[in-house]
Parts: structure tokens; C-alpha cells; sequence
């Protein structure tokens, strides 16, 4: 079985920089729905039986408008599991002024996972998002038990950097060792023993796009 994880199409605030959990919501950009089709344009030749999506705004808009081109447009389901990191203070911020704000927490959340602390902005620890996320991918998995099927998650990047990584067994210190998941890209992973263990397949997936990323599309 194929997880197909899809972070959502690149928003307002992600090209302002600026901090998106769960509680922030900038609209999709326009030009972001031609980089949606052209993911669906590559997601196309897979068949899903089913497609998973957080619903927060950016995410549900990208699962739905993706689902256009599927064969079959597989049903759509959203799980609050699959949200975004809670944020607290920092949801908003420009990222040079939450540096300046909380700068423990700012080097934490980017460089260094199991140091990351939310208390004092009121967030949720890397720990906190794993624990919520992945009960949700288990349940997906044992939904679908058959080696020959696929499923599409469409989540957020920071969530699903930290938990893509989980499930790969990557300790919580190196979550950050593969790099970021750019907007509107593809992690693919694999498992063959119902969700005991995943092989990673493809890592922040972007070769269908249609132009040059650049840094604010990557977290």
C-alpha cells in the first residue's frame, strides 16, 4: 500500500512569510490552482481509493480541487488529526519578527525538534502533533488493507514533515534532516505490513510543477 502525502497549494501568508497553523487561514493563491492541476495532472496515473484531508481551508480547497482530475474522484474525507501545527503566539507573525519575539522558539521549531518548547507561545510541541497524527494514518492504513491500494493525504508542511518522518522511524532530534516539503508537493510512502513499517518512496515530489520554487515555498 501507497500513502501519497500532498502538502496544500502555496497561500498568502506563505508568500509573506509568514507563520500558518491551525489557527491562520490565508486564501490560496490564484496561480495556485494551475500548480494543484498540475499535480493532479501527475497524481492522475495512480489509482486512490480514498482521499484523506485536513479541514483547514487551504488544505480542503487543494484535496477538493485535486480531486477534479482523479479518475473516479475518489470520496473525500476530512480529519481534524490532519491539521496543521497549533501555533499560539507565533500564528501570523512574520517569520523575522518571531525570530526577534521568541527566539528559542523560532531556532527550536526550524533547526533542533526535541528542544522545541511552545509553552510560553501556547503551542503544540512536535511530540503533541505526532501523537494526534498518527493514530489517524494507523486508522487510514487498516481501512485499506489490501497491498494494492493507494490513498491521498492532503495535510500541511510542518505537520507532515514531522510526522512523514515519525513514520520512518527518524528520531525526534533529526526531523528536519531531509529538508522541508515544499507547497504542492508529493512524499510518497510504502508500507507492506499494514503500517508497522514504511519505506520512503519519494521525498518533496515537485518535478510537475511548472516552475522554479523558490524559498518561500518550502518550510
Amino acid at each position: 500500500m501507497k500513502l501519497f502525502f500532498l502538502r496544500h497549494g502555496k497561500t498568502e501568508w506563505n508568500l509573506e512569510s509568514r507563520y500558518q497553523g491551525a489557527g491562520g487561514d490565508s486564501p490560496l493563491l490564484p496561480e495556485s490552482y494551475d500548480e494543484i492541476k498540475q499535480a493532479g495532472a501527475y497524481l492522475r496515473q495512480i489509482k486512490f481509493a480514498h482521499i484523506y484531508a485536513s479541514p483547514i481551508k487551504r488544505a480542503r480547497n487543494t484535496a477538493s480541487t485535486v480531486r477534479q482530475y482523479l479518475p473516479g474522484k475518489p470520496a473525500l474525507s476530512l480529519l481534524s488529526r490532519l491539521e496543521e501545527f497549533h501555533l499560539g503566539k507565533m500564528e501570523g507573525m512574520r517569520f523575522k519578527e518571531a525570530q526577534t519575539r521568541f527566539p528559542e522558539e523560532f531556532d527550536a521549531f526550524r533547526n533542533a525538534p526535541a528542544d522545541y518548547r511552545p509553552v510560553e507561545i501556547g503551542g503544540e510541541s512536535f511530540q503533541e502533533v505526532i501523537d494526534r497524527m498518527t493514530p489517524a494514518i494507523q486508522t487510514i492504513v487498516h481501512n485499506y488493507p489490501n497491498d494494492d491500494q493507494n490513498v491521498l493525504i492532503v495535510s500541511h508542511g510542518a505537520a507532515l514533515n514531522a510526522e512523514i518522518n515519525a513514520l520512518l522511524g527518524t528520531p525526534l532530534a533529526h526531523l528536519r534532516d531531509r529538508g522541508g516539503l515544499s507547497n504542492t508537493s508529493t512524499t510518497i510512502l510504502e508500507t507492506h505490513d499494514a503500517g508497522a513499517h514504511y519505506e520512503l518512496v519519494a521525498w518533496n515530489k515537485t518535478d510537475y510543477l511548472k516552475r522554479k520554487l523558490d524559498p518561500t515555498d518550502t518550510i
